[in-house]
């Protein structure tokens, strides 16, 4: 039985495997023609009209999509898109824009507005939760800064769920992310990324953040064609003894084209985890 096999169309994972079968967008750039929103060429590869059947050919029932691969954000194609994912049955988890800088030390209100824009996006495809950057640029005020924006930012999502990420400048470790949601105190939540840190102290860090995480980019780290097992073995180990129980998007991000059976590598140790 192939990994792919083993969730199918019809079958009952149960809990602890449906965790397995999540995806983040981005581990299937490559398939996607690797697209920009904003730039001329129109999409090379499989179209994102067409990507949640794949996934759920692949048995993948959740996914998490970037903002840069929507070449359209008028709302008859936000519709058509949430129908392909509602016809395929695949969730979607999250919706993540990767860009902006609620830290810049001059330009932070526009992009605050601009990240602001895409929640009528996601509210409009049906996302979950919205993913946003806490920040990119460090500075001596940069955690209150993003801890103000991320709150004026939830209080404008109405019932659409805001987390940020353990990822970029201003988030460096797990001291980084109390600073920032603390203060909140459960109004934006965290999409925690296992390959995002790096160091002998991150597999503290993921455990001491894992009660804030809600979601997960299941990254793994790959020398070439080999995947470093033992710590994807131990960065999962480590959110999970801690008491994580979300979605596990898988994030491939390796030498070889062949994303779906880069993915494949990746969901057999997690499951093999989970089970």
């Amino acid at each position: 039985m192939t990994v792919s096999d083993d969730i199918g169309p019809g079958a009952d994972p149960g809990p602890g495997l449906l965790r397995a079968a999540a995806v983040h967008a981005w581990s299937l750039d490559r398939t996607l023609g690797r697209f920009r929103a904003g730039t001329t060429a129109a999409p090379a590869g499989l179209p994102l009209l067409e990507l949640p059947a794949a996934l759920r050919e692949h048995g993948y029932r959740t996914v998490q999509l970037c903002h840069f691969h929507l070449p359209h954000r008028d709302g008859t194609y936000l519709a058509e898109l949430r129908a392909a994912l509602a016809e395929a049955g695949v969730v979607l988890d999250a919706f993540l824009v990767d860009d902006g800088d609620l830290t810049h030390p001059s330009e932070a209100a526009r992009e605050e507005a601009w990240i602001s824009s895409y929640l009528a996006d996601a509210t409009a495809l049906g996302a979950d939760r919205i993913r946003v950057v806490a920040g990119q640029t460090r500075t001596d005020t940069a955690q209150a800064d993003s801890c103000a924006a991320l709150g004026r930012i939830a209080a404008r999502a109405g019932d659409l769920r805001v987390v940020t990420e353990n990822w970029r400048d201003v988030m460096r470790d797990a001291a980084d992310v109390r600073a920032v949601l603390d203060p909140l105190a459960g109004a934006v939540g965290l999409l925690v990324d296992l390959g995002n840190w790096t160091g002998p102290g991150k597999y503290a860090d993921l455990a001491e953040v894992t009660p804030y995480a809600e979601t997960c980019h299941a990254k793994a780290h790959w020398d070439g064609s080999e995947i470093d097992e033992a710590d994807y073995r131990k960065s999962l180990s480590a959110i999970l003894d801690a008491g994580y129980t979300g979605p596990l998007a898988l994030v491939y991000d390796a030498v070889d084209d062949d994303e779906w059976a880069g993915l494949a590598v990746q969901r057999a140790i997690v499951e093999d985890l989970l089970r």
